[in-house]
């Protein structure tokens, strides 16, 4: 009775442990083609009994508690003060309540420490550059961002020539020389907009060519930065907001490129748990839709933040966020290579929306995503697979990721959060499986062992 019993039991677990959290296949991988979606199967079945993040969901989490619709911009490249504003209007009327625009460096701080003058054009038609305030640009998206009720994330970085003995010679994304005067940066973007931006965001992408450019990536060098960057803008604003940089998925050791996973824990190695109080990461899927449950350290895929929140959690981290920086799925036509992914129109449409929802549903610890991107100022850059990320083209015609994921924006969603045990379910999953597999091992041995053999013939 008791080998029925234990047979039945690790079966039982064993079903348990290998249940699909997803009520289909397109759920459970984020594949829609069948071939994909069996490959899909195969690939969750075997990350399903590896050891799981920890998530630790239950924490109280900071800056959770806020609208999560948010869009990247470029008003900086905008010329026409109209087209800012109109973009503001478009962007409130649609749902979002936040957008990740650059403040760039170069463009504020121009000829040298201390010079916020732009003399870089003639305004005036005269033959002669004219010295404007470089501030006012930015100063009009501030007035503008506040006159229809959307927070700015304010992304600092790409420093001026004059901060590095090299120029740009070894990269227009390179770190200053002295980086005293990225200080001096944040402090002054920070005391200039105390009380009408909260958010800033110091670098982006630090882990990945070239965004610190013609050279190795340095988790150790990036924390300092990031550490000078925070202390000056509390200084500045105690009540600052300071999301690190955003980390770029990859698999990546070339040096020019470091996986995120090892660049975050070298980082907080280096002392960045101390200098910031957001988690800035990207969520792109590429090549599988946001449903994909594939949980893989070498694989990108829509979920790879579960994997950043499992190192913040073990480094005593889990009450503080991520902010996904850029999420998005690419339609880049059949004669660009697709070098992020490729999926139809309609499927951007629809992968948008449902990406909104599972994170809105299964991750407590993410606050704003930033769809990746409103729009570009010119098509210029038609030829290169990233422009195609875009939710409306340069002249304000949508696309249909625009039309959906505004209607599901201003829907204002209810979404129903997962029940915690779900959480604890995936957590046990692998001592389940290893539980319940090697009882079916023990039964097998004890069932193919025979048992009633005849006894041996004594001999004198």
């Amino acid at each position: 009775m008791w080998r029925k019993l234990t047979f039945f039991l690790a079966l039982l677990g064993l079903l348990a442990a290998f249940w699909p959290p997803a009520g289909s296949l397109y759920d459970l991988t984020g594949e829609e083609a069948p071939a994909g979606q069996l490959r899909g199967l195969l690939h969750w079945l075997n990350s399903a009994i590896r050891p799981q993040p920890d998530l630790a969901p239950q924490a109280g989490i900071a800056y959770t508690s806020v609208s999560p619709f948010g869009a990247n911009t470029f008003l900086q490249l905008e010329v026409l003060p109209e087209v800012r504003q109109e973009s503001l209007r478009r962007l409130h009327e649609a749902g979002f309540r936040f957008i990740r625009q650059e403040f760039t460096w170069e463009d504020i701080e121009i000829g040298g420490k201390g010079d916020f003058v732009d003399r870089r054009n003639d305004v005036d038609g005269d033959g002669a550059a004219d010295a404007i305030d470089a501030w006012a640009k930015y100063d009009n998206i501030v007035d503008l961002a506040g006159q229809y009720d959307i927070e700015i994330i304010a992304r600092l970085g790409n420093p001026p020539a004059w901060t590095r003995a090299l120029t740009d010679t070894i990269g227009t994304h390179a770190p200053p020389d002295d980086f005293a005067d990225y200080g001096d940066f944040v402090a002054a973007v920070v005391s200039r907009y105390r009380g009408r931006i909260t958010y800033f965001q110091l670098w982006n992408e630090p882990n990945i060519y070239p965004e610190w450019g013609e050279q190795a990536v340095d988790p150790e060098a990036y924390t300092e930065l990031l550490c000078t960057g925070y202390r000056r803008a509390k200084e500045a604003n105690p009540q600052a907001v300071i999301l690190a940089g955003a980390l770029s998925p990859t698999v990546s050791l070339s040096g020019r490129d470091l996986n995120d996973l090892i660049f975050l824990q070298r980082m907080y190695a280096a002392g960045a748990g101390a200098c910031f109080d957001i988690l800035s990461a990207q969520g792109y899927g590429l090549w599988s839709g946001p449903t994909d449950q594939r949980l893989r350290p070498t694989v990108i895929n829509y979920p790879h933040n579960l994997f950043l929140r499992d190192v913040m959690v073990d480094h005593g981290d889990a009450a503080k966020p991520i902010w996904i920086s850029e999420m998005g799925w690419n339609v880049a036509p059949e004669e660009i290579y697709p070098a992020y992914g490729r999926v139809t129109e309609a499927q951007q449409a629809a992968y948008g929306v449902a990406a909104y929802q599972r994170a809105l549903a299964e991750w407590p610890w993410v606050g704003v995503n930033n769809y990746w991107f409103f729009k570009r100022p010119a098509d210029y850059e038609k030829d290169q697979a990233w422009y195609y990320f875009r939710m409306l083209e340069p002249d304000f015609t949508p696309l249909p990721v625009w039309d959906s994921v505004s209607d599901f924006a201003r829907s204002q969603p209810q979404v129903a959060p997962q029940p915690a045990w779900v959480y604890v379910w995936q957590q046990a999953r692998p001592g389940l499986a290893l539980a319940s597999g090697t009882l079916l091992f023990l039964w097998l041995l004890f069932f193919l062992t025979p048992h009633d053999l005849p006894d041996k013939p004594h001999t004198d």
